[in-house]
């Protein structure tokens, strides 16, 4: 696969690329079992096909759990920014609400938007400025909620401290999410990518890791041994033990009991290190090895800590819009969003062209694209609506996992997004999640925030960085990155322009690592000179280019369901809407060469598929 961004093993989409290809990840019906050596890189099923259901179910909580890292990681670390520290229900709650409204914007992604089997879920890209949003004084968290026994979670004042802060978080995200609804149904994302390479994109995603350093060491200094055994289980089964089959017991009708291979460890490296980890903690708690003082180190790697949670979780949970109070909203949050919310959008374009690279689809035309982008903002608008604190961006670990199951059917991703929903709706589920010990959480910080870091730089492989100029631009835009929001944090009454308002938004934006770093990354990459091949632009175009011989637009993949595209795009008029596609472009429908493109691009499908993309996503 040619295109490495995205936020991504996320996570964002962090970016591991996984070379060698590898088997199916469960055993298919035997009718559809490949054999040969190059049958097997071919797609069993491609985007229109649809799986057996208990395929579908299998394949799609996989993808459920391949989205776990980064969808769960988001509330962790909000938490402590909306002072939910030690308030381990509501965190349950919001567990569950981003489950809940991931699933529903993957469903309509897939339905209504690009129509290719991507993923939705949370986005490290909202979760920077979102704290630098909660990080200024006035929203800094009151000593008082610090300490675990001065908190009573039942107390209307601890009510509103968070969910004041929620609620700001909530308006910010919802006005900002407009932007992408704009640009997206607009059409204007292909402008925005003239202007934007691979020396724009390195340091924002980079510094997205980097300037969470600080979530990652306050969660793995709890107990360093716990995190540090956390940190080389995730390293052991994703880098040494990937390419390792495990067998499994098996039942068909044909073969009767029997064992089939599986690439467990490739596929789910974060969950099984986690999982891990948390049963050792689990023993050694009942052993009474680790302490039971609060006051002692280690006392945090403790699973009893919060046991309670469950049992006072409810069964059952609706989140619904407006669930925290009435959104307000911070101009400051507004354009602190906004940087992240461009970020989002670049890396979504390149995660369509991979995407359907491998699950067996004509490159995405251009109204395509418009409307998953535009879907994508409807899922943030959604998101802040519904209370997650955060927004949606599509999952590039799971285009990764495509490539791994060779069955890259949107039937899938819908029951994938089914099932999100459903966890969205057991509150049991959410509360479960919130008992994983500190420690375990900070051990994922310090692979998936490393992973986002190197995500970044991997973009850089497009420019030419024997080049001084480029050297330059990247470096000088790193430092700043890193200084400034430094700087900032350490004197916060160095901004005082006499306008409150201004004062508030150069207060984001100069604490938000990534909007520094891209923004004179942007500003010097458009004004310094240089050639477009030294920029990187020409790879970087390339990058998303198709085969010349591969450019039909099938309606079958890219139409809107329902047959509303014949109801209601029929007029010559559609030609002038950026999303709608254009009678004329697409050919109708069961024709001969309709129906031969999409063998030959499940066919070629092949000649990617042994470079998977795995990443944990913005």
């Amino acid at each position: 696969m040619e295109r490495h961004h995205k936020d991504g093993w996320q996570i964002a989409k962090l970016k591991m690329t996984l070379v060698d290809g590898a088997e199916h990840f469960s055993e298919l019906p035997e009718g559809n079992v490949l054999s040969g050596e190059n049958d097997r890189d071919k797609l069993v099923y491609c985007v229109t096909d649809v799986p057996p259901w208990y395929l579908c179910i299998i394949l799609g909580v996989q993808h459920c759990l391949t989205a776990f890292g980064g969808i769960i990681a988001i509330p962790l670390i909000l938490s402590q920014g909306l002072c939910l520290q030690h308030d381990s229900l509501t965190q349950s709650h919001l567990i569950s609400t981003i489950f809940f409204v991931s699933g529903i914007c993957t469903l309509l992604q897939v339905m209504f938007g690009v129509r290719l089997p991507i993923l939705q879920g949370g986005t490290f890209t909202l979760l920077a400025p979102s704290m630098a949003l909660l990080s200024m004084p006035e929203w800094a968290c009151p000593a008082w909620t610090q300490n675990a026994t001065l908190v009573n979670t039942s107390s209307p004042v601890f009510i509103d401290v968070w969910q004041s802060r929620m609620q700001v978080l909530q308006g910010s995200i919802m006005v900002g999410s407009l932007f992408q609804v704009l640009v997206g149904f607009s059409g204007l994302i292909g402008l925005f990518m003239r202007f934007i390479g691979p020396l724009t994109i390195a340091p924002t995603i980079s510094l997205i890791g980097l300037s969470l350093y600080d979530s990652a060491g306050m969660n793995a200094g709890n107990h360093w041994g716990i995190a540090a055994m956390t940190t080389c289980l995730i390293i052991l089964f994703s880098q040494y033990l990937r390419h390792i089959a495990v067998p499994f017991p098996t039942y068909n009708k044909t073969k009767k009991f029997h064992t089939t291979k599986m690439y467990i460890f490739q596929i789910l490296p974060v969950l099984l290190g986690i999982t891990l980890s948390w049963f050792i903690c689990f023993v050694l708690t009942i052993s009474n090895v680790l302490p039971s003082d609060p006051s002692q180190y280690g006392h945090l790697a403790r699973t009893d800590i919060k046991g309670d949670v469950i049992g006072r979780a409810p069964w059952f949970t609706f989140p619904y819009p407006g669930q925290w109070g009435l959104p307000t909203v911070s101009l400051a949050g507004v354009f602190g969003i906004l940087a992240g919310v461009i970020s989002s959008m670049i890396e979504s374009v390149g995660d369509y062209h991979a995407c359907a690279r491998l699950s067996g689809a004509p490159p995405p035309p251009k109204h395509a694209i418009n409307r998953g982008i535009g879907m994508e903002g409807l899922g943030c608008l959604l998101a802040g609506a519904w209370g997650t604190g955060n927004g949606t961006t599509s999952y590039s670990e799971n285009v990764g996992a495509l490539g791994i199951t060779k069955v890259g059917s949107r039937s899938v991703i819908v029951a994938s997004g089914f099932l999100m929903v459903v966890m969205g709706i057991f509150g049991k589920v959410g509360a479960i999640f919130t008992t994983i010990p500190t420690p375990v959480v900070g051990g994922m910080f310090l692979v998936m925030f490393g992973v986002i870091s190197a995500a970044g730089v991997s973009n850089l492989q497009y420019a030419d960085m024997n080049s001084s100029r480029n050297i330059f631009i990247f470096g000088f835009s790193m430092f700043t990155g890193l200084v400034i929001p430094n700087w900032i944090l350490k004197n916060p009454g160095a901004i005082a322009t006499g306008v409150v308002v201004i004062d508030q938004v150069l207060q984001v934006l100069l604490t938000t690592s990534m909007f520094v770093g891209g923004f004179f990354g942007f500003i010097f990459d458009n004004t310094i000179p240089g050639t477009k091949r030294e920029r990187g632009i020409i790879s970087w175009n390339k990058a998303h280019e198709e085969d010349s011989n591969i450019t039909i637009e099938s309606d079958e993949v890219y139409g809107l369901p329902f047959d509303l595209s014949a109801r209601f795009f029929s007029s010559s008029c559609v030609r002038y809407v950026p999303f709608c596609p254009s009678p004329s472009s697409s050919p109708s429908e069961g024709t001969p060469e309709s129906s031969d493109s999409l063998d030959v691009l499940k066919d070629s499908a092949k000649k990617d598929s042994t470079h998977i993309i795995a990443s944990v996503d913005f």
